[in-house]
This record gives structure tokens, sequence and C-alpha cells, in this order.
């Protein structure tokens, strides 16, 4: 979603394009290669890069959310997605393998401590990483929080959105059988993975679609038409994992565990009017997280590319270089 979604409405407030001065593919193991990358500063404050999803990818618009005379920007690719090999697959890809992915790159890269950067899945993602191995992680900048809770996927598979969205959310649930559509999430994992590609591409593209289509605060309620190798990467691995409820342990585990990193400084920036993950989740977990700075912005719903949000990232990341 991110990567497609109106970058050009914030370019305003980003800095210019730039290339990366490292580009890598990374054995993980499991059969799985993950593209990383490294632009800024080499000898920079580094800072990851989680994007959203999960499925979505990493693009070259992520990198200008930093000063790149400060900052050493990493990037990547998470399991099955964007240039990591192989494409859309879920085998062994869960929660905890990307964490230990991140944990890699982070070692690999020789980096003692770093900022970890995350919006939507890659909050959740950023969350249970800082949890699992909080001694690297120096700050965490979160936007548009998702806690992989059951209320969270009810709200958007199980019709709360779609109260807001009536026609967006007939369209897709249209492509369901009545007696299937109790459960969205199931109904569309059966045929996302059916074996047949072009039953596949067909499903996955009306799931992209359903949420490209709430991304922003002016949202027409259509969603476009992305492109079938990135639908199909993106709906699997993104109902995959919704599927398992983030291969959690129990339902509401994050907020749950945030004793582990409440020493951790965090920053989160949420779009009063994100409709794909209420600003409700943001607060409660500012709530529970004494250490960490709500930032609501007013006008603005989910997608990074968010004029309202875009800005206050990179305020936020000026800010931090100014110490640094």
């Amino acid at each position: 979603m991110d990567k497609f979604s109106g970058q050009k409405s914030a370019v305003q407030y980003l800095y210019p394009p730039i290339e990366p001065f490292d580009r890598q593919m990374m054995d993980v193991g499991d059969g799985h290669s993950i593209y990383v990358e490294q632009s800024g500063r080499r000898d920079g404050v580094p800072v990851v890069v989680l994007h959203g999803g999960p499925g979505g990818g990493s693009s070259p618009a992520m990198r200008r959310y930093f000063d790149p005379a400060v900052y050493r920007i990493i990037l990547f690719d998470q399991r099955g997605c964007g240039r990591s090999k192989p494409h859309a697959c879920v085998e062994d890809n869960t929660t905890w393998h990307l964490v230990a992915d991140i944990e890699y790159i982070r070692r690999a890269l020789e980096i003692e401590r770093w900022i970890v950067f995350g919006g939507s899945w890659g909050a959740t993602l950023a969350l249970i990483y800082a949890q699992a191995h909080p001694n690297p992680v120096a700050h965490l900048v979160l936007r548009g929080v998702f806690t992989m809770t059951e209320a969270e996927l009810t709200w958007f598979y199980g019709g709360g959105a779609g109260a807001f969205w009536p026609e967006t959310w007939d369209q897709f649930q249209s492509l369901i059988p009545k007696a299937e559509q109790g459960d969205m999430i199931g109904a569309y994992h059966r045929r996302l993975f059916s074996g047949l590609l072009n039953e596949e591409v067909r499903y996955a593209k009306a799931w992209s679609a359903w949420e490209n289509a709430l991304a922003t605060v002016h949202s027409t309620g259509v969603g476009g038409d992305s492109p079938a190798d990135y639908a199909r990467a993106f709906a699997r691995l993104e109902n995959h994992y919704f599927s398992h409820r983030g291969f959690l342990e129990y339902d509401g585990q994050i907020l749950d565990q945030m004793d582990k990193i409440a020493h951790i400084p965090g920053t989160i920036v949420q779009g009063r009017y994100d409709m794909i993950c209420p600003p409700g989740t943001a607060y409660e977990l500012a709530r529970v997280w004494k250490n960490a700075d709500l930032r609501m912005i007013p006008v603005a719903g989910h997608a990074l590319s968010e004029p309202g949000i875009s800005a206050e990232l990179v305020g936020v990341m000026n800010r931090m270089a100014k110490k640094a």
C-alpha cells in the first residue's frame, strides 16, 4: 500500500531523491534471500526502516524521510516481497523469522545500536523486534500503529471500516459467497492459495484494492489496480500473517509486554482519520508506554504519503538529528 499510494502529495516535505551506496542480497536461511540497501552517510546515525503490509516492500521514497548528511539509512524487503526471493512465498515466513532477519542485518552491517522506524505492519514489527531485542534499539519511530489484535482485524475485515465505506466494502465482499462472508480473511485465504495463478491474482487485486481505497483522508473509495506481481505478494503475505494472527502467542501480546521496552524512547505519528488502523490503538499504546510521545495529525489518514504525516515524520527525524 505505502509503495503506490500517492507519494507525490508529500514530496514537498521530503529530502531530494538519493541512490544507495550499497545494495546486496543477504541469505538468511530457509531458502530465503532478502534485499538490503544502505544510503545516506556511511558513518551516520543508523536507522532501519520497516515497511508495511506484511508484503508491501520498500520503495525509494522511504529513503527521503532522513537527512542523508546525518543518517545511515537501511531499507530492506521482508521475506517474500519486493526484491527478496522467493517471491510471494509464505513458507518459513513468520513474524519470528522477520525478527531474526532484522537482527541478522544489524549484525551483518556491524551496527551496535540503531533507530527503528516503521509504519502500519512496520510499527507492529518494530515493537515486536524491540521487545525481543531491546538493547540495540536507541529509539522507536512509529506511524499508523497496528498491534495485531483480534479487534483490529475485525474492524477492517469484519465490517467496522465497511460501515464508513459501504459501497467499497460491498465490492470487497461481493467476490465471496454469502455463506463465507462471516470470515473474510479465511474466505480470501482459500482463494489466494488456490494454486491457480489467475484466481490468486484476481483475489489479490481485490484484497489490495480494499486496503488502498481507504489509505488516505481524501480517499474516494477506489483502490486502483496494483500490478499483478505486487498485488499477489502483498495479499498472500498479508493474509498469511493475519490468518495466523501475527504468529503471536496470545491476543493483546504487544501491549501486554510493553514493560520490556518501557525504557526505550518512542515517537508515535498517527492520523486522526486513519480508517485502516484507527487512532484508539495508538492512544492506548502511548497510555501504557510512558516514554512515548504521541503526535496526532489532525487531517490525515493512514498512508505514509499523507502530507501531514510526512511533514511530522521528517520533522521528528530532523529534531533527532540535531541531538545526534
